[in-house]
């Protein structure tokens, strides 16, 4: 697998790998599939200070994505960031999840982030194995948090410590916005 930083031409790959999760899982809590521009906007205002990569297969194709957003608004959260990860169907249970999250965690070491968070949508034992065997730890359960496909949905929160909090901590570097 190729690893790269995605660009806003990725959204129409992107969005074949996400659209259907939105509309045939509860893995995503969004109710429809956005647009293709909305996806380019979504890459684009990603990489103005977070990594959105995209993982290739031997075509070329993308076949996953991994990326990092916010954790919450507040200044006091600047070193905290929520981390996400899809595969094409056919790609998953390879290890490609895996090799994606390593090159995104590693990307957010070198930005000064402390600490990742992953929220996954319960139940979805796939989900909780790839971020456990990348470091997450689970830290707690939102009930009934999201209504979705007729139902209720748990959502597990996991995190991961990326590195030593230093007192004070350096300023986080913004990505660069390299799309």
């Amino acid at each position: 697998m190729h690893i790269r930083l995605a660009r806003p031409s990725d959204a129409e790959d992107i969005l074949s790998i996400y659209a259907p999760i939105v509309r045939e899982t509860a893995i995503s809590f969004e109710l429809e599939p956005p647009t293709v521009e909305e996806m380019r906007t979504r890459i684009s205002t990603t990489l103005q200070q977070l990594p959105w990569l995209v993982g290739e297969d031997e075509q070329s194709r993308v076949c996953g994505y991994v990326y990092a957003s916010r954790h919450r608004e507040r200044p006091a959260y600047q070193w905290s960031v929520d981390v996400t990860a899809y595969l094409r169907a056919d790609m998953r249970g390879r290890g490609w999840g895996k090799q994606l999250y390593r090159a995104l965690l590693a990307q957010l070491v070198d930005l000064g982030y402390i600490q990742a968070f992953a929220g996954i949508a319960l139940p979805n034992d796939a989900s909780v194995g790839l971020h456990e065997s990348v470091g997450f730890r689970p830290i707690g359960i939102y009930r009934k948090v999201g209504y979705k496909h007729g139902a209720w949905r748990d959502v597990g929160w996991w995190q991961l410590e990326l590195q030593r909090a230093d007192v004070p901590p350096p300023p986080v570097r913004p990505l660069g916005g390299q799309a």
